[in-house]
């Protein structure tokens, strides 16, 4: 009950931090030490932070594994092209389509850090706490972190906005 609860935001964490195609490799191996670690959650977080925790840190590992110094950077979240768009003109299903690649190469070209908070907060709707135990940085960097990062990402997109014309 716990994997088909949790697949899905697994799945996206582990995409969003930069597995990318190796993402189903990742949340099965987090789901298989969640699984052995499962006496060590104590509650103090809910479950699915403490699951996606481990997901970053096997999304964490992985890169590790490979030696690559830049493989957040190079291996940034992948967002299929399934526009759900409302409108019902081509127009604009095309500028939904452009704002939505606009906002993945602008948080692609993020820190990993900055990235990473903004994931949380925003990308999986984590809680400040849920993000704080996700990332198991103090409260504080986790808002200092956040506001820095959305200021970032705001100015990198208003410099996309403006070179397009």
């Amino acid at each position: 009950m716990l994997v088909a609860r949790h697949t899905a935001s697994a799945h996206r964490t582990a995409v969003l931090l930069g597995a990318g195609s190796d993402a189903e490799d990742v949340i099965q191996e987090a789901f298989v030490k969640g699984y052995r670690k499962l006496s060590r959650y104590r509650g103090e977080s809910s479950f699915r932070a403490w699951l996606l925790a481990i997901v970053a840190n096997e999304t964490r590992n992985l890169h590790r594994s490979r030696d690559r110094r830049y493989g957040l950077m190079l291996r940034a979240a992948r967002v299929e092209p399934h526009p759900e768009v409302a409108e019902d003109n081509a127009v604009g299903a095309v500028l939904a389509g452009e704002r939505r690649a606009a906002l993945v190469r602008a948080l692609r070209s993020l820190p990993a850090r900055d990235r990473g908070v903004i994931v949380c907060r925003y990308f999986l709707d984590l809680s400040e706490e849920e993000t704080v135990t996700m990332l198991g940085w103090p409260r504080g960097t986790v808002k200092s972190r956040t506001s820095r990062a959305l200021a970032k990402l705001r100015g990198l997109l208003a410099v996309e906005e403006v070179s397009r014309g």
